[in-house]
């Protein structure tokens, strides 16, 4: 029997995540196998190439490519100074010498007797990765990268902007409906998460980026504000790389959009928690959902140890939320998955479902309307 799957969100008390955490070129994986590490711990280190600068010798001194050898006063692999000279021409009867001198701190990296040119390169720039959650190494791909493991409670958002970050969690919010303002923050939000309700504005984040919070989670948001608060229009291609001094994660959509009561219910309940959040988005080929991780705390011994996941596609009972017009945004529970193809708006037949959204109404629509939350 065939079944409709229908991508969707994850918004789990529990659950098994793995993150892989790899370098961007070949370089050392300074952790084991099974060791236990926390968010910041660094799991994988390398160094980058420095930037390359070219050097005219030969036009500068003013002699032919093939003599500019006989002109260095540095070697290739020599370490050189800004400003220190390079090369320096013979001049006449020891006068009236010509000097080049290095324009960075660096190395020789060649000089070229065809081209007459050096170059030169700055000094390699380190780069770490971390764990980003606290959990397990579980796998090393050697000098690459590790997979971190940890039971842990995971919300992932419908769009983000900002990278990587930790924080503890502190709800503002009293409930879904509350809009989360520049009065809601104050210099105890610090190194912190702010959970709202259904929206944020720019003053707000412009707030929560002055007092040094972490991160803004919050259910809607409107473009205009993205774009005031960032200086510019965000592309559809990826998030995550703006430098915008906090992260955003919404969970619902753009406009004002109260958060899905049980979105809110799980968040709060993590309320004093330290969380690894990433606004990083992609809505393309390779879905890249922004996430709040959180993890699991095994004293709690009220939550469940069996881990749910979208094996099966839609299924009686299943949550989703509606992503078209005219009850975009609305969550619910399916109640019926129709065989039969039925007609639509736009006069083509399609397979629907019907949806009990949180008013009680029910409705039909098409099922490529829907995407699973997996709860």
């Amino acid at each position: 029997m065939a079944h409709v799957y229908t991508p969707g969100l994850k918004v789990t008390e529990k659950t098994l995540v793995r993150k892989e955490r790899r370098l961007p070129l070949k370089g050392d994986v300074v952790v084991q196998k099974g060791q236990k590490v926390g968010g910041e711990t660094i799991v994988a280190r390398t160094s980058l190439p420095g930037n390359v600068t070219t050097v005219n010798v030969a036009g500068l001194l003013g002699v032919p490519a093939e003599d500019i050898k006989m002109m260095m006063s540095k070697k290739v692999n020599d370490p050189v100074k800004k400003d220190e000279p390079i090369a320096q021409s013979k001049g006449f009867f020891g006068m009236f010498k010509s000097m080049v001198k290095s324009p960075i701190d660096g190395t020789v990296e060649s000089a070229s007797d065809i081209t007459g040119q050096v170059i030169l390169r700055e000094a390699p720039k380190p780069v770490q990765v971390a764990a980003y959650i606290d959990g397990t190494v579980s796998d090393i791909f050697p000098e690459e990268g590790v997979v971190i493991e940890t039971e842990a409670s995971l919300i992932q958002g419908i769009f983000g902007v900002g990278g990587e970050t930790r924080g503890i969690i502190m709800p503002v919010a009293k409930s879904t409906d509350d809009p989360l303002t520049a009065n809601d923050i104050n210099e105890t939000h610090k190194g912190k998460i702010i959970i709202g309700g259904s929206i944020v504005d720019e003053p707000a984040l412009v707030k929560a980026r002055t007092v040094g919070a972490k991160g803004v989670v919050v259910g809607g948001i409107e473009d205009s504000t993205l774009k005031k608060f960032l200086g510019y229009d965000i592309g559809v291609a990826i998030t995550g790389h703006e430098k915008c001094g906090v992260s955003v994660m919404v969970t619902e959509g753009f406009g004002k959009m109260r958060m899905a009561e049980h979105t809110f219910k799980l968040i709060n309940s993590l309320a004093g928690k330290i969380a690894s959040m990433n606004g990083a988005t992609q809505i393309r080929a390779g879905v890249i959902r922004p996430e709040l991780i959180v993890p699991y705390d095994k004293k709690d011994s009220s939550k469940s140890t069996v881990y749910k996941k979208l094996e099966g596609g839609l299924v009686i009972g299943s949550l989703v939320r509606i992503i078209r017009e005219p009850n975009f945004g609305m969550i619910g529970k399916v109640t019926s998955l129709p065989v039969e193809l039925r007609n639509i708006e736009t006069e083509s037949k399609v397979r629907v479902l019907e949806v009990e959204i949180e008013n009680g109404k029910k409705v039909f629509l098409p099922r490529a309307n829907v995407e699973i939350i997996e709860e």
